[in-house]
């Protein structure tokens, strides 16, 4: 019988960058169930490359809970690990390889789980979900929760085993991130005004995002649940100009909004837009007709809102066995599985204070802790009603 720390290592082995396939994975994990008689269904890209699983055990019907994770990783790029990334490394109680914490770490638990899970009778079904190109904007479970729309018999819970130290996470916030193109009209930096300085004009809307982003920061607005407790903005990218003695005809910057569950992200966009077209662009089009800002949606998901009283709450609270309900400040696929009807929650191994760093790890307590709550799942579950 495969161990967690077993099926960690054999994941970690596989190189799921969110640029790079996740097949290898998904057909090892798709190959490993079918050794215990359980049947998987493959929902690919479309291109073919990538794949979601989903799978079920126990009995027919509507209800149940979901354990859902990704199976995509960020790059390793430009880190100094001292480690190899995609082979895992056990050193001072600690599992290090790309993915440990976030989230291999918890698939591998779930997998372990298995066979306990097949060993009774369970009084709900179990589904198991593992997505791609989470990393990159929550997007291949969107296929999936497409297709679970469609079933009479989709779950009811969803368990979402990011790394929040085992602690239960009832709550995130929602992101929205966006691309600002600025055309403007080039000539001799010598005869300025008979141009359209792009760089300028995407200043002026960065600064017009940061007036935004104060406003959202005021005391009323707080929710002290989160860290910061107030929805952000931010530009984190932008590049534009050719040279010094040109008035720069090209400007692009990107920006996102991590908004609390209660705020509209894309009120931020709407507002930017609405400064962009009645202020900025008749300014520009007054010198040269052709200029233009261009807004280009990069990525999005909601934020995660679960209710401290809710039949998922409870059930997390008696599976960590604390109620000390939290929030965690990076996003999860989680608000997408609420809006399609499934309560979700959020708990699993590690921390993402190891996330997306080089000589990412998770500790083998963490991970114990995490085989422990799932061992309580399947005795809940094998409970008769």
């Amino acid at each position: 019988m495969r161990t967690s720390r077993d099926l960690l290592a054999e994941l970690i082995a596989f190189n799921t960058v969110s640029r790079e396939s996740n097949l290898a994975l998904i057909e090892f994990v798709r190959a490993y169930l079918a050794g215990f008689g359980v049947d998987s269904q493959l929902l690919f890209s479309a291109d073919g490359c990538k794949a979601n699983l989903y799978a079920r055990l126990g009995p027919s019907g509507a209800g149940g809970v979901l354990l859902s994770g990704h199976s995509d990783v960020v790059p390793v790029d430009g880190q100094a690990w001292s480690v190899p990334p995609f082979e895992l490394t056990e050193r001072d109680g600690k599992l290090y390889g790309r993915g440990s914490a976030d989230m291999k770490g918890y698939l591998a638990c779930v997998l372990a789980a298995v066979p306990a899970l097949l060993a009774q009778p369970l009084r709900l079904p179990v589904h198991i979900a593992i997505s791609y190109d989470e990393e990159v904007g929550c997007l291949g479970v969107r296929s999936l929760l497409a297709e679970l729309a469609t079933r009479p018999d989709k779950p009811a819970i969803c368990l979402i085993g990011e790394p929040t130290q085992m602690r239960p996470v009832l709550g995130h916030k929602g992101k929205l991130a966006m691309r600002c193109a600025v055309h403007g009209a080039a000539c001799h930096s010598a005869y300025a005004p008979q141009g359209v300085n792009a760089i300028e004009y995407a200043a002026r809307l960065i600064g017009r995002l940061g007036e935004i982003g104060h406003r959202l920061a005021a005391p009323e607005r707080h929710d002290l649940r989160f860290d910061p407790p107030y929805s952000t903005v931010q530009t984190g990218m932008i590049s534009g100009g050719r040279a010094l003695n040109i008035v720069p005809s090209e400007c692009q910057f990107d920006f996102e909004v991590r908004a609390l569950p209660a705020d509209d992200p894309q009120q931020v966009a709407a507002e930017l837009q609405a400064y962009a077209t009645r202020e900025l662009l008749p300014q520009m089009r007054a010198v040269q007709a052709s200029t233009d800002i261009r807004f280009t949606p990069l990525s999005t998901y909601p934020g995660l809102a679960t209710a401290p009283d809710s039949a998922a709450a409870q059930l997390l609270a008696l599976l960590c066995g604390r109620d000390d309900f939290g929030t965690v400040a990076f996003g999860t696929e989680g608000g997408l599985f609420d809006q399609a009807g499934i309560a979700t929650v959020v708990c699993g191994p590690g921390s993402m204070d190891q996330g997306h760093k080089a000589d990412e790890f998770v500790s083998v307590e963490q991970l114990a802790a995490c085989d422990a709550m799932l061992g309580r799942l399947v005795e809940w579950l094998q409970q008769s009603k």
